[in-house]
This record gives structure tokens, C-alpha cells and sequence, in this order.
């Protein structure tokens, strides 16, 4: 179709969108946005690097989505669940000391290139969150600690529009909405089964356990987790 944009395009429009959003949240929370923080320029580089290496196309994809970016992982990156080492080796772009490496991007990375590497996975999905910012709170003695948007009840409530208007926001990239892929079985496909209920996103959303709770509580059952993401991702889950 004439004027039509390509996806790299779309996504990185939608984190520009992002780098001027304000978000009012209760005392003690706060957020983490890779896109106006002070690496917001080597972000930028990393996010555009990226992006027009695997989405320089206009081609449908299907969309997967964790809960919200960690505070030393993506929301500092700006990749949904790729780390420094992974992210400079791929796109030639020097991020180290910008984020850590992380068993649970390990694990992805592993179905990644089962499912057959890099351009064959980001030219089928697009991987997102269903809160695109990190979200931190303090604790009494002054920690900040990773959290997510469904830990607090008042949390939730305040940031609920803005979560529905971003996963608006993100079906423009030219998502395929058969079917979505959930990372997180619990509150987060809970909250997004929920939504879907209402506002019909997705026909079918699909429950991934968090690679987090797989490396960490499961770490001898990888290789099984791995082929249940694998079936997933190719229609096979049924």
C-alpha cells in the first residue's frame, strides 16, 4: 500500500511516544524510562540499530508480551528482553555497562535460535511488554526493587489507561491478532486475559512460563520449557 511505513519505523515512532509520557503513580513507585533517561542517546542508537536490522519490512507479525521491563534489563536498553552482551554482539553497537546479562534472556535466546536465529524469529514476532516503561518501588530502607503493574491495586488502577492505550498503540506495528503469546502465567495473563475479554485484541492468548521463574526455580527443566515455547511459537500448544 502507497505511504505505507515499515515496522522499524512504527516501533520506533512508538518509543519516541514513549520518551515524552508522564505517568502518575502512589508514593513510593516510580518509573524507569529508558527513552528520556540519561542514556536516552545510546538508546536510541541501540533501539534504531536494531529495529531497521530485523523490521526494515511492512510484513504482519505476532506479538509477545512480558509484563513490564526490568530495571537493569530492557529498561535500560529499550530491547524488550535482549541484554548488553546479546544486543552489542548483534548489532554492533557498544552497550556495555548499560545493562547486565540475564539467565532469563539466556533461556530466550536458546528458543530464539531453536526456532531457527535471529531473522527467521523478528520476521515472525514482535517482542513487547504489556507495560512498555519499568516500574521500581522503594522499600522502607530506601532499595528500589523491580515491580510490576499488577503489584499494587492503586498502582493498577492509575495506570490502566495508559496500558490500554499502548497495546492499542502496538497492534499498529501490523500485529497478526490470531493469536498472542503471554510471558508470565499468572497475574500477567490474568490482567491481559481480562482486558481481551472487553476490547477483543487478541482471538487467543497463549501462556509462556516467565523464563525468569524457569532459569531460577526450574533451571533442570529448561530444555522441557524450551520445547513448550517452541510448540507454542509454532502452532503446535493445542
Amino acid at each position: 500500500m502507497n505511504g505505507r511505513t515499515t515496522v522499524a519505523h512504527r516501533i520506533l515512532q512508538f518509543n519516541e511516544e514513549l520518551a515524552g509520557t508522564t505517568l502518575e503513580l502512589p508514593p513510593g513507585f516510580k518509573v524507569i524510562n529508558p527513552f528520556s533517561g540519561p542514556q536516552r542517546e545510546r538508546v536510541r542508537e541501540v533501539t534504531t540499530a536494531f529495529y531497521n536490522k530485523y523490521y526494515d519490512d511492512d510484513e504482519p507479525r505476532r506479538l509477545v508480551l512480558g509484563s513490564s521491563p526490568a530495571r537493569r534489563g530492557t529498561a535500560v536498553t529499550g530491547v524488550p528482553f535482549e541484554d548488553a552482551e546479546l544486543l552489542e554482539s548483534d548489532t554492533g553497537v557498544d552497550v556495555d555497562g548499560y545493562a547486565v546479562s540475564q539467565p532469563a534472556a539466556r533461556f530466550l535466546y536458546d528458543v530464539i535460535s531453536r526456532y531457527g536465529g535471529r531473522d527467521k524469529f523478528y520476521a515472525d514476532f514482535v517482542m513487547s511488554f504489556v507495560c512498555p516503561l519499568g516500574l521500581v518501588r522503594t522499600k522502607p530502607r530506601g532499595k528500589e526493587v523491580n515491580c510490576n503493574y499488577y503489584d499494587n491495586k492503586q498502582l493498577l488502577e492509575l495506570l490502566h489507561p495508559f496500558l490500554v492505550g499502548t497495546l492499542e498503540r502496538q497492534l499498529a506495528f501490523g500485529i497478526d491478532t490470531s493469536v498472542c503469546y503471554c510471558i508470565g502465567k499468572g497475574e500477567n495473563f490474568a490482567f491481559l486475559s481480562q482486558l481481551n475479554e472487553g476490547q477483543r485484541f487478541f482471538r487467543k492468548i497463549v501462556p509462556l512460563a516467565h523464563p525468569r521463574f524457569i532459569t531460577q526455580y526450574s533451571p533442570d527443566r529448561e530444555e522441557e520449557f524450551a520445547d513448550k515455547y517452541l510448540r507454542a511459537f509454532r502452532g503446535q500448544d493445542d
